[in-house]
């Protein structure tokens, strides 16, 4: 998925000119923390409500103020790992789509980019979930693949945790089945180390919910 394809087009930027008053009614209306300032296309930068809120002066436009403009963007072509690269990196409730000049084509909100991630992470699949842990060196998404479908199941989805300061990963994957004790067993015959698993309704339900939990937390909002 294309970041030009995610764009939320009801989204509409700010100008410089704009008065700081106006700019905090559209992020209350927008229910963002974040808003585009764009000026005849051309993409200024990121402004935060914080930093309008610093300067208390809710009547003088928004070029008078002395904010910090941040300029975080994705170009229109970029896949949506590096919307969800940029989200993370720059704590934003929103990232800027542009084209090949530069110009504003809209914006990618968080809602958005949850449903997205759900989509790439087969949250809505019925399935059970397997947490690995072992050597970044050992690691070998094939080997793991070969490993689950020799147990008649198939992988939906799996994503990487790398430790701090450490060469152990945690590798998470998502199967197509409930039933996950013949390839449990298999694992384990194969001595690889589950540091957990999640079959059950409920406890999948629980793991969603702590991984979203995590995002928001990652992501300050």
């Amino acid at each position: 998925m294309l970041a030009k394809d995610l764009i939320t087009v009801f989204v509409p930027p700010l100008k410089s000119t704009d008065q700081a008053g106006t700019a905090l009614a559209w992020l209350e209306e927008a229910r963002a923390s974040h808003a585009p300032v764009v000026n005849n296309e051309k993409y200024i930068g990121l402004l935060s409500e914080a930093s309008i809120l610093s300067m208390n002066i809710i009547d003088e436009p928004i070029e008078n103020y002395k904010l910090s403009f941040s300029r975080p963007y994705v170009f229109s072509y970029q896949h949506f790992y590096d919307v969800l690269r940029i989200a993370a990196e720059h704590k934003i409730t929103l990232v800027p789509v542009l084209d090949m000049k530069e110009n504003y084509l809209g914006c990618i909100g968080i809602d958005r980019i949850l449903i997205e991630m759900a989509i790439v992470t087969s949250v809505s699949q019925p399935g059970g979930i397997i947490v690995l842990e072992m050597n970044d060196h050992d690691y070998s998404l094939s080997e793991i693949a070969r490993i689950v479908e020799s147990n008649d199941a198939k992988v939906l989805s799996s994503y990487v945790n790398a430790f701090p300061d450490s060469k152990r990963i945690e590798v998470v994957v998502k199967l197509n089945k409930i039933d996950l004790s013949p390839v449990i067993q298999t694992f384990h015959r194969y001595n690889y180390q589950i540091l957990a698993s999640f079959s059950e309704e409920s406890k999948l339900d629980d793991l969603l919910n702590h991984r979203f939990e995590s995002l928001m937390n990652y992501l300050n909002i």
